[in-house]
């Protein structure tokens, strides 16, 4: 059993973690495992970055340990309208988040297990990473049957996928990070992987779909703590250091400096929104209207997350086009995001003749626009 370390070890994190960038070239060689105390996924992706960011590993290499409330994580280059369903997640109050690694998206929470191999340039090597992953399993339950594809996934018995793989790749650090499927709450998984949006066509990487599955599914005895052990003592013998595992508080700027800034940064709506890849939506939905049915075209193009041009084709006797053109007018440069639409729309109603009739329809039109987002 890999003993987590006492205040002592926090400290001595801490003395090495506090030296300035440049004072790294002198901290020992070896390896380190570190776990996060925290649950919050934009901080534990900071510490990703941070790590890649301060850390000499000229002749070190970092193991990073961490769990997730739930949350949906995108790669760097990919669509969240495209790859989850962003109303359902705000129901639930489940966190999207961007990484600065590439990849498909994935949901964590608490029954999923986060890892993320640090080493520099020369020396990464995922599918070394995999196998210590898939040896530590055997270790801890011979019996089951896993191993690494040529996609960097790993796969239990042959066909679920229990891992997936993401990595950056820096000028003199890399990082490779995978998830392992523990005790994931798979209904939620599968329903808010699964984008609702109709009419998007984007340039971004998709996520390729796959069966997964649970370990506990195969064997109800084990825990994410029991997982997580066992990797860690794997990695340590590879790596002939200590077996302990580091604890780290990711909000703490004694040992991390600069880290609550990289915390904020990921979750701006810059980030996780404004770095989307350019796309267009062109969609079609009904509005039923004192018993009539009316069809309406949407074309919208948005860059950086905002909508770069917007066309509503309705026709001129159900609203006023003077009322849509300054609809579409306010809609162009906005966030394409249902909060600052149903404000946009809330001032714009203000401009609305005092007739009940239109605005009901201008209500109607609004909250169908909103649903596109």
């Amino acid at each position: 059993m890999v003993l987590r370390s006492s205040l002592k070890s926090c400290l001595q994190l801490a003395c090495t973690l506090r030296t300035p960038k440049a004072g790294f070239r002198s901290t020992a060689s070896g390896g380190l495992i570190i776990q996060s105390v925290s649950n919050d996924v934009y901080q534990n992706l900071a510490v990703e970055d941070w790590i890649h960011d301060h850390m000499n590993l000229e002749n070190r290499q970092v193991l990073f340990l961490w769990r997730n409330s739930p949350a949906v994580v995108i790669g760097r280059h990919q669509n969240p309208w495209q790859e989850c369903n962003l109303r359902l997640m705000r129901q639930k109050n489940i966190k999207l988040a961007r990484r600065r690694s590439g990849g498909g998206t994935v949901y964590h929470d608490l029954g999923n297990i986060n890892l993320t191999f640090f080493t520099n340039r020369k020396k990464y090597e995922r599918m070394e990473n995999l196998k210590l992953v898939v040896k530590a399993l055997k270790a801890l339950r011979p019996q089951l049957d896993v191993h690494v594809t040529d996609r960097y996934d790993i796969l239990l018995d042959r066909q679920y996928k229990i891992s997936g793989t993401a990595a950056k790749l820096g000028r003199t650090v890399a990082y490779h990070h995978c998830t392992l499927l523990c005790n994931t709450d798979k209904h939620v998984l599968s329903s808010v992987l699964k984008s609702p949006y109709k009419g998007l066509k984007s340039n971004a990487t998709p996520s390729v779909p796959a069966s997964v599955k649970n370990l506990l599914e195969e064997d109800h005895g084990l825990t994410c703590e029991m997982l997580l052990d066992a990797i860690a003592e794997e990695y340590a013998a590879q790596h002939q250091i200590d077996h302990h595992i580091t604890l780290v508080n990711p909000a703490d700027e004694t040992v991390l400096p600069g880290i609550n800034n990289k915390t904020e940064e990921l979750q701006t709506w810059e980030w996780v929104y404004g770095k989307t890849p350019k796309f267009s939506v062109s969609t079609c939905f009904n509005m039923v209207c004192q018993d009539s049915i009316l069809d309406v075209k949407v074309d919208m193009d948005v860059k950086h997350g905002r909508i770069e041009a917007c066309n509503i084709d309705l026709p001129e006797q159900w609203l006023p086009p003077a009322l849509c053109n300054e609809l579409v007018k306010s809609l162009t440069g906005s966030k394409f995001c249902p909060n600052e639409t149903t404000t946009l729309t809330t001032t714009l109603l203000k401009l609305c003749p005092q007739d009940d009739e239109l605005h009901s329809r201008w209500n109607l039109l609004c909250k169908n626009m909103v649903t596109l987002m």
